[in-house]
This record gives structure tokens, C-alpha cells and sequence, in this order.
């Protein structure tokens, strides 16, 4: 049988605990520097999978340094439809006019079958970014979704109206989910594509929607703002409300449109 190498995380403080405690919207935002498969989040704990050992290993070490008050178990984990198991208590979350909601819980606007991606409209940077899409009239817009995961915002915005909506994903594994969510979401049209931003070509966008992380966000400043139409918008998430400062500079001259914060996950619609 399959096994996936994963770490057991212990002693994770809720978000209401101040300063000195590791919170796990810290532990999160730690964690999107690897190469992660999924999360089980329990109170207090989580067991984070991944897709290779030696990734797995290398997470395992920073983190006991950057964390030293949680206590870090590395093993591996036996295949036996984890993921599915881990994520069947989900239900429809609702942002504005979209519902986000896997397949057993309809009706819904988009459906989103859980799998090893991110991307169920359960995390604060999805809802945000959900929310800044329906402050935009997409009718007849193009659209591309960087770091597309399960393919939530693309389906969401072609749902919205817009005429061309492109996902692209570095990883192979998000695409594939991508794709069977299209499947049970027919009247969305979106076109996926395995693709890394930093040699994408460049395109004439009126809309790039980003939900990624601060410091790639920072790094790919330009290459998302080659995305984008010269009169166009970008909606950026992902990142942290200390790391905007940075953001907003790689993104300079741009001014911010609207912005909206949940926790301390931020979302900006740049023009």
C-alpha cells in the first residue's frame, strides 16, 4: 500500500493567543514555502502531508527551529483515502452570490470535490477573494487565476460572467483536480493549463487573480504584471497583513482599489 510522508504537529495555540504562542495562521503562512499535499487540521494539531520524503524532512527541521513550542512528529502515513475521510465533514460556505460546496451538499453555485489541493472555499484568502470578484463586473472580461489549485476563483469567475478565464498551476496534481471540478460544474468554461508563472508568456489579461503567497507575490511582481492589460485589475491574496507593506512596494505604482482583510489574511484589487 501507498504511504505518504506526513507531520504530526502538536500544540498549535487558537488565533485568539497572543504574541509567543504559534498560532496557525503563522504555521500556515510557514508552510506554503513546501511542496505540501493536503492539511488535516484537529484542535491544537495537524498532520500535514506531503508529496515527497525528502520534502517532508526538510519541512520537519525548519519548522522545529522556527516553532520550538510545538512538538513535531515525522511518519508516514498509509494510504487508504485520507483525503476524502479528512475533508467529508465540509459543507457550503457562502460569499456574497457564490456558494462554494462539495458534491453532497447542494444546491450550490460551484461545486468542489475535496481532494490533496487546497481551494474548498474554507480558507479566509478564498472568501476574500471570492468577495473582490463580485466587486468587479466580469462580463465579457478575460481572466487568468495563477496558482488556480482546485479551480474554485477560475469557475467562480467564469460563473460571474466572465468570456475567457484561464487556470494555470505549476503542479500537476492541482490541474488534475482542476479538471474533474469542472466536471461537475458544466455551465463553468475555463481552460486549465500546467504552467509556471515564471515562464509564462506574457498576456493582455483584463483581470490576474493571484491567491498565493506573500514572498512569491513579491517575487513575481512582474511577471503578473505582464499578465495583466495596461487598463486592467489584479486581485492579490495569500498574504499576510505584516507582509503588505512589501507587496504593495513590489506592486508600485498600482493603486489599490479596494482591500479587505480577515484575521491577518489580506486581499487587494490593484488598477
Amino acid at each position: 500500500m501507498r504511504t505518504w510522508p506526513a507531520l504530526d504537529v502538536v500544540g498549535l495555540a487558537s488565533t485568539e493567543v497572543g504574541a509567543g504562542s504559534s498560532r496557525p495562521d503563522h504555521l500556515q503562512a510557514f508552510l506554503t514555502d513546501y511542496d505540501i499535499s493536503a492539511v488535516h487540521e484537529s484542535d491544537h494539531a495537524w498532520r500535514v502531508f506531503f508529496h515527497a520524503t525528502e520534502e517532508r524532512d526538510r519541512a520537519a527541521d525548519a519548522l522545529r527551529s522556527e516553532f520550538a513550542d510545538l512538538s513535531i512528529t515525522a511518519l508516514d502515513v498509509p494510504d487508504e483515502d485520507w483525503a476524502a475521510r479528512s475533508q467529508a465533514s465540509l459543507r457550503a460556505i457562502q460569499v456574497g452570490r457564490i456558494i462554494v460546496a462539495p458534491p453532497w451538499d447542494a444546491p450550490t453555485t460551484v461545486v468542489v470535490q475535496p481532494s490533496m489541493g487546497f481551494g474548498t472555499g474554507h480558507h479566509a484568502t478564498t472568501r476574500l477573494c471570492l468577495d473582490a470578484l463580485q466587486r468587479v463586473t466580469l462580463q465579457g472580461l478575460t481572466v487568468i487565476d495563477v496558482g488556480t489549485g482546485s479551480g474554485v476563483l477560475a469557475m467562480a469567475a467564469s460563473l460571474l460572467g466572465a468570456a475567457n478565464v484561464i487556470g494555470i498551476d505549476d503542479d500537476p496534481d492541482a490541474i488534475a483536480a482542476a479538471r474533474e471540478n469542472l466536471v461537475l460544474n458544466p455551465r463553468a468554461r475555463v481552460t486549465l493549463e500546467v504552467a509556471d508563472l515564471r515562464v509564462a508568456e506574457a498576456a493582455s489579461a483584463d483581470l490576474v487573480l493571484a491567491n498565493l503567497t506573500g514572498a512569491l507575490l513579491v517575487s513575481a511582481a512582474r511577471q503578473l504584471r505582464q499578465l495583466t492589460d495596461s487598463e486592467g485589475r489584479l486581485i492579490l491574496s495569500g498574504f499576510l497583513h505584516t507582509e503588505e507593506r512589501d507587496v504593495l512596494q513590489a506592486f508600485a505604482p498600482l493603486e489599490v482599489e479596494h482591500r479587505a482583510q480577515e484575521e491577518d489574511w489580506l486581499c487587494v484589487t490593484l488598477r
